[in-house]
């Protein structure tokens, strides 16, 4: 992949994200299916592992 597929992955990623967190938030409060709202939760982590993963691709580490 290259850089502008990286980032264009990386935002709608981000943007996943943000919408499972209103979707358990939302859950959540009106006490629904507890089941769900774990699974979502899964979901969220497993969205950040690879936002954090692109985000290591897009920042090379520089050693000084």
């Amino acid at each position: 992949m290259d850089e502008s597929e990286l980032r264009s992955r990386l935002q709608a990623l981000s943007q996943e994200h943000r919408d499972l967190d209103a979707a358990i938030d939302a859950l959540a409060r009106s006490s629904a299916d507890m089941l769900q709202v774990a699974r979502l939760k899964k979901r969220k982590l497993r969205l950040k592992d690879e936002i954090a993963v692109i985000q290591d691709m897009l920042i090379p580490d520089i050693i000084a």
